[in-house]
């Protein structure tokens, strides 16, 4: 199998391409991974490092809006697996025309160059946070989606264009929803990889609000585990959510970082909410563990645990600016 991994040297597809590419290679000895990526801000070919020299390795520099380098690649592939994307919801706030530009009119682009090729399956990877606030319960795959920041509005809207893209042309597309990822050689911009630097560093760190916004972890392990369920044995034209199964508030996530690290409530800042903060997100992950036998095989407390050691063992130079500042 030949697949094209967009965004892969980034957090989640690096992850993915190294698990691929790694020991036990599950998806078989003669499988071959193009990355094709645009190394911005958050992407670092340094997390690839454990499989560049692989045989069945290559990376490709480029935007997955760039319509001809796009048609090229696709057309060498059977399969893709899309996590390119802009993600950071702060950033979207302030910006939200590079989140359009790359996960709408990026993802169409891919899409584009599927159908004239006939690549599939078209594996298109996205967030809970398209479902918005769910105050009670956890978000089915057949609920209806009601994003709240530009972020999620742009990942709602990739998601129904690849699903229109299915419906209208019979292309094989499966799309995942997963919960927040955490684990290592993630960049310190979201909320677990920024404290553990900011407070390994000896800085603060800033804890929106009451702190009582509800996420669900999943380790970044058992999310690729479940997106190769899904590329493997999925169904086309459905909707998987991936979940990690454990619910915190940001307060309590806040509490554990501290004692992992060694520090005291007095490192913390508390900071005027984030427009348009959504409270609580929840998936419920029924459909991918009764059809793929998807479970969550990592615990919070070691997943954690591991997570910290790593950035204790990655962490910058003496004198180097803190992440987030």
């Amino acid at each position: 199998m030949n697949i094209l991994i967009t965004g892969a040297a980034g957090f989640i597809g690096s992850h993915l391409t190294r698990t691929v590419l790694g020991p036990g290679k599950p998806l078989g000895a003669d499988v071959r991974v193009t990355v094709l990526d645009a190394l911005t801000y958050a992407g670092d070919r340094a997390n690839l490092a454990a499989v560049e020299d692989e045989p069945g390795f290559s990376f490709v520099h480029g935007d997955i809006t760039d319509a001809a380098l796009v048609d090229r690649l696709v057309a060498g592939h059977d399969a893709v697996v899309h996590l390119a994307a802009e993600s950071h919801v702060d950033r979207s706030i302030a910006h939200a025309d590079a989140f359009v530009r790359t996960n709408v009119l990026g993802t169409q682009t891919l899409l584009e160059a599927a159908l004239r090729h006939g690549t599939g399956p078209f594996v298109h990877v996205s967030t809970d946070e398209v479902y918005g606030s769910v105050p009670t319960g956890s978000s089915k795959e057949t609920d209806p989606l009601a994003p709240n920041s530009p972020y999620a509005a742009s990942k709602a809207a990739s998601d129904l264009l690849a699903l229109s893209y299915h419906r209208t042309h019979g292309l094989d597309v499966r799309v995942t929803r997963c919960s927040n990822n955490y684990g290592p050689h993630q960049y310190p911009e979201k909320i677990i990889p920024l404290f553990v630097t900011r407070l390994l560093a000896g800085g603060t760190v800033p804890l929106y609000g009451d702190g009582e916004n509800v996420r669900d972890w999943l380790h970044v392990d058992d999310h690729c585990q479940g997106l190769l369920a899904v590329l493997t044995g999925g169904r086309e034209g459905e909707t998987y959510n991936i979940g990690g199964g454990s619910e915190l508030t940001n307060k309590e996530l806040t509490g554990l970082l501290l004692e992992a690290c060694g520090a005291g409530w007095e490192r913390v800042e508390h900071v005027t909410d984030r427009k348009g903060h959504d409270r609580r997100y929840s998936v419920d992950w029924t459909k991918i563990r009764d059809e793929l036998g998807y479970r969550p095989r990592h615990d919070f407390a070691g997943g954690l645990a591991d997570t910290v050691a790593w950035y204790k063992a990655h962490r910058p130079a003496p004198g180097a600016e803190l992440p987030g500042t």
